[in-house]
């Protein structure tokens, strides 16, 4: 079994994206041995309403809800987020919200932020955070966006003490407080693999050894990347298969089942 908590349908705003419908999506999960996959809007990023994409993602997963896991992205900037917000959930039937800080204009530790995710904690719904979207040597030169501050993020889910919460497309995780052992959080938090190293610097081994497998999530970025480089840390990690397994699948499946139990 393996869940992917990074994943995305739909077109983004600067580039052309392969394997972008739910159909193409499922394909490229089968060729790799993927079962399910936690997917937002790509065009939510960069859509100043972002309900619409919400709308259209909510209609492209119906059918596939049993591999595909439907996140919202929400923009607490923008007027009436909190009905936005509410439709994602009861209408639309969204696991998880998706925030995006640098692209919609507010930081982490912003009040915003913290309305946002305690709003979606409240329905019992994931709060992730991506780091950034794309390598910055793929951006368009119009495009200036820096990635999230890890400390701000952790600001934020210091403030949220009963949120669970999933850090996509992160690095440098031994540096900062959400990576160094003896840290005492009140919240539940899954750290995504897609660019920390097996090798080399060794990060994946490095936050087993401080804060445990539990808190690692396997996740690809696709369709921006492709999955098989993720799956192949996993192959080369140095850990056990007890390890691997709860990286692959068991982690996201247990912080998926339980979202709503707070």
């Amino acid at each position: 079994m393996v869940i992917d908590v990074n994943a995305y349908l739909g077109e983004f705003a600067f580039r052309r994206l392969h394997h972008n419908t739910a159909d193409g999506l499922l394909r490229l999960m089968d060729r790799h041995g993927i079962d399910k996959a936690c997917v937002s809007s790509a065009n939510a990023i960069t859509y100043r309403n972002c309900q619409p994409a919400n709308k259209d993602l909510a209609e492209a997963t119906r059918g596939h809800r049993g591999r595909l896991i439907p996140f919202a992205v929400v923009n607490p900037t923008y007027a009436d987020w909190q009905h936005d917000l509410r439709m994602c959930h009861d209408d639309f039937g969204m696991v998880g919200i998706r925030m995006y800080p640098g692209w919609h204009g507010y930081a982490p530790r912003d009040g915003c932020a913290r309305e946002l995710a305690q709003a979606a904690t409240e329905l019992g719904m994931i709060v992730s955070i991506p780091i950034r979207v794309e390598d910055p040597r793929e951006r368009h030169w119009l495009v200036d966006v820096p990635d999230v501050s890890l400390d701000a993020v952790a600001d934020l889910m210091r403030a949220c003490p009963n949120a669970r919460f999933m850090i996509l497309e992160g690095i440098g995780f031994p540096n900062s407080p959400l990576g160094q052992a003896g840290g005492e959080w009140p919240c539940e938090y899954l750290i995504e693999i897609s660019r920390l190293s097996a090798l080399l610097k060794a990060e994946m081994r490095q936050l087993i050894e401080a804060v445990g497998a539990q808190r690692l999530a396997f996740g690809s970025g696709m369709p921006f990347k492709y999955p098989a480089p993720a799956l192949l840390k996993l192959e080369v990690l140095d850990a056990s298969d007890e390890q691997k397994d709860a990286i692959r699948w068991r982690n996201a499946e247990q912080m998926l089942e339980s979202r709503g139990a707070r």
